[in-house]
Formats: structure tokens, C-alpha cells, sequence
């Protein structure tokens, strides 16, 4: 067993590598009632071209058969696994996103049962034509669901238009022309290629005996040999610097127009620390440009261009990142023009110093504030294993930060030509 320590937090990860390659982590939290776990695959929506296990050429799968995969493990030969953890007193839900797939259950009893039940399921996928057939009416519904929530479908037009080739402009559960074309054969080819325990992570925080949740692991874990060594090949399309439109516009039943303003990001193939660092330091420069505290938002917010909501996110991985800003607007190209024309007024005047460090230190607030949810530090702790980094290093990385980081930032990022908006008007 390894010990990572985080000085500063006074944080302690432990750290042990089964024989099959299952890499399982914890933190403790001694003082706290909830317990939680996610067992998780470095396998989501964007992984439909890749290798099998055991084969040479590539395939592609259809779009939205990582979400169908982590729905059928949920059913089992005797019947669905979620009355089993209401059994014991426990929450336990999933989610797929566009590069992981996580299981995950909370509790504050019986702990081991629950682990044992997280750890079992996952492994025993149960697909049959049948269940398969009646998985595709109800991912159906729920796709048609999305296409009719304008929040959802402002986001996804918004990748659509800044991306030519890349997967994630598809939506995560897949289109409903595609969900038809999975059977169970491609669900367990899938299965035995993601799943395998030598691609998948444990992580546990809370109140916990690493020593005793290890040996249920271990009990219970039914691929106990190294199957294969290195990562899953995955293949993404060539992605061009370009876009793919400069706008997109639909109408639903919204109150106000709702809008998405994407810069595609090309500075791309970083991962770990780097990738990491990179989106910090983009989140403090939306912040400093956009943020509730500053002159532009004041400006277009008492104009009435804006409601109260409007916000700002980044998105960064190694083969593809953008910023969004978003918001409602009864005139969304009028916001558009001003956000060109403010990006423009600030590569002429500069970025305020001030501005940066104020940002820097709210962010590093957020994050000590966030270390005291568990649900903060599970997930976020897979997030960033997966890119091969750690929630420990946030800080240290964050506070090494500098202003001419978000200059060169703001330089290579905010290109006008990159820029796309989705729209969505009322109906």
C-alpha cells in the first residue's frame, strides 16, 4: 500500500494496485457520517472507434453505447439492482459523460455490504435480445426527452457548430437512429474491452478501514488476472482548427431566447499537470473577463441585455477543449457584439492584474470549501485520475499560477474566428 500526502490540506491518499490491475484509492474523513464510492471505467461517449480486447483492427460502434451499457448493468437476471442498495439503506445512481463512465453509491451504514453489492454488479453485465430491444424504447424517450430541453439543446447545438468531426458534438446518449443499431454482441465486446479492472478506478472517502473495504475487493472480484497491459487503444477523428458554423438557431417553448457563445479551443494534446493547469487558468480568465464582479457584466446586465443568468464554463481535454458563455437575452446577437467588441477592447488595453489575483483567490476558496463534500472529492478525484493527474495537486497547481499564464491564455484562446453561438428562441 502506498501513501500519497497532501502537506498543506493535511490530506492522506492511500494507494494499492491489485493483481488485475484495479487501481483502488481513498481518503479518509474520520469525522464524517457519509460514506462513499465510485467504482469507475476510463470509457465514455467519445469512445466509439477502438481496438478490442484480443483484436487487431479497429471498429466503431454506434454513437450513445457507453450511456446504453451503463443502464443494462443495472438490470439483473433476478430483477433491478437499485431495490437491493434501497435494501441497505443507501443511494447509489451512475452517469455516463463524454470520457468516463462511474458507479457510484453513499451511505452512512453497512458500508461493506454496499461495496461488495457496487463492486459485484458492475462486473456481471446481463444483455439478452429481449432486454436489449426494451433498453432502446426507453433510451428513445429519454433522448426525445433532452431534444425538448432547450438548456440541453442550446449546449449540444453549440458543440455541433464548433465541431466538424470530433464525437463530442454528439450527444451522450446518442441519436435515436443510432441506439437502434446496438445489439448484445457489440455490448459485451464493449464491456469486455472497457471494463476490464486494469482500465477501471476505486476510489472511497469517508469513515472507512482501507485494509478491510480492500480485502472485499479483492473477495469479490471476479477477472483476477492482468488480461492486458497499457491503455485501450481509442481512435479520434482528425478535428480541423476551424469551425463548423458560426451559428445555429432553433425554436422551443422557452420564455426568452437562450444562447451559447463557444470559442473552439486549438492548442490541444496536453494531459496530467498540464492539462490541469490550463484549465484553471482558463476558468480564472472567463472569470476576469465575464465574472458577476466585473464592469462588462454590470454593463450589459443594467442594460437589461442579460437575466442574472449568464455564466461562464471551460471544458479541456487532450483532444479537444472550448470555452462557453451563456446566458438568456431577449437580443443574443447584440450580447454577441459586445462580448466580440469587449475580447477586442481587452487585447488592446490588457488584462487587469488585480483582476487576476482577486480571481485566483476566490477560486482557491472554492476549491478548500469543496474538500469538505465527499461527493466533491469522489468525483472530481476521477475526473482527473482518468487525465492522469490528482485532486491533491489542485492547489499546489492552481497557487504556481501567474498572470502571464492568463495572458498568453487569453492571447491563444479568444480567436474571433473560432467562435460560434447556438440560439434558441422562443417558439
Amino acid at each position: 500500500m502506498d501513501v500519497r500526502e497532501q502537506k498543506k490540506l493535511k490530506e492522506a491518499l492511500y494507494f494499492k494496485e491489485l493483481d488485475n490491475g484495479l487501481k483502488v484509492y481513498f481518503i479518509p474523513r474520520e469525522d464524517y457520517t457519509k460514506q462513499y464510492a465510485v467504482f469507475a471505467t476510463n470509457y465514455g461517449s467519445n469512445d466509439n472507434k477502438f481496438i478490442p480486447l484480443g483484436e487487431e483492427e479497429p471498429i466503431t460502434v454506434p454513437k450513445g453505447i457507453a450511456h446504453f451499457l451503463e443502464h443494462k448493468l443495472f438490470e439483473e437476471k433476478e430483477g433491478n439492482i437499485f431495490s437491493k442498495f434501497s435494501d441497505l439503506g443507501s443511494y447509489v445512481n451512475a452517469y455516463t459523460n463524454f470520457n468516463q463512465t462511474a458507479y457510484l453509491f453513499s451511505c452512512s451504514d453497512k458500508f461493506y455490504e454496499n461495496l461488495k453489492l457496487l463492486v459485484k454488479f458492475v462486473q456481471n453485465p446481463y444483455f439478452t435480445d429481449e432486454n436489449v430491444n426494451k433498453e432502446k424504447g426507453i433510451i428513445e424517450q429519454e433522448i426525445k426527452m433532452y431534444d425538448d430541453n432547450p438548456n440541453w439543446k442550446v449546449f449540444f447545438n453549440c458543440l455541433k457548430a464548433m465541431y466538424v468531426n470530433h464525437p463530442v458534438k454528439t450527444d451522450i446518449a446518442g441519436t435515436v437512429d443510432s441506439i437502434k443499431k446496438i445489439d448484445k454482441e457489440t455490448l459485451y465486446k464493449c464491456y469486455n474491452t472497457f471494463y476490464h479492472p486494469s482500465n477501471m478506478v476505486l476510489f472511497m472517502v469517508g469513515n472507512i478501514n482501507f485494509d478491510k473495504a480492500l480485502n472485499v475487493v479483492k473477495e469479490n472480484i471476479d477477472r483476477d488476472i492482468k488480461e492486458f497491459h497499457g491503455e485501450v487503444k481509442k481512435i479520434t477523428e482528425k478535428e480541423p482548427t476551424t469551425i463548423n458554423k458560426k451559428i445555429i438557431e432553433e425554436k422551443l417553448s422557452v420564455s426568452n431566447p437562450l444562447f451559447n457563445i463557444g470559442f473552439k479551443d486549438i492548442d490541444l494534446g496536453y494531459t496530467g499537470d498540464e492539462l490541469l493547469k490550463r484549465q484553471l487558468t482558463t476558468n480564472i480568465l472567463l472569470d476576469m473577463l465575464f465574472g458577476d464582479s466585473t464592469k462588462f457584466y454590470q454593463s450589459i446586465y443594467d442594460e437589461g441585455l442579460i437575466s442574472g443568468d449568464f455564466g461562464t464554463q471551460y471544458i479541456g481535454h487532450e483532444s479537444y477543449g472550448h470555452s462557453i458563455i451563456a446566458g438568456e437575452s431577449d437580443e443574443p446577437k447584440k450580447v454577441l457584439k459586445r462580448v466580440k467588441d469587449h475580447i477586442i477592447n481587452q487585447r488592446e488595453n490588457g488584462l487587469n492584474k488585480e483582476a487576476f489575483n482577486r480571481n485566483k483567490r476566490k477560486l482557491i476558496g472554492y476549491y478548500l470549501m469543496d474538500l469538505n463534500s465527499v461527493e466533491f472529492i469522489a468525483n472530481n478525484f476521477i475526473k482527473y485520475h482518468f487525465n492522469n493527474t490528482s485532486i491533491l495537486s489542485y492547489l499546489d497547481i492552481l497557487e504556481n499560477i501567474n498572470y502571464n499564464d492568463v495572458k498568453e491564455r487569453f492571447e491563444n484562446l479568444f480567436d474571433l474566428d473560432r467562435l460560434s453561438i447556438s440560439i434558441i428562441y422562443p417558439i
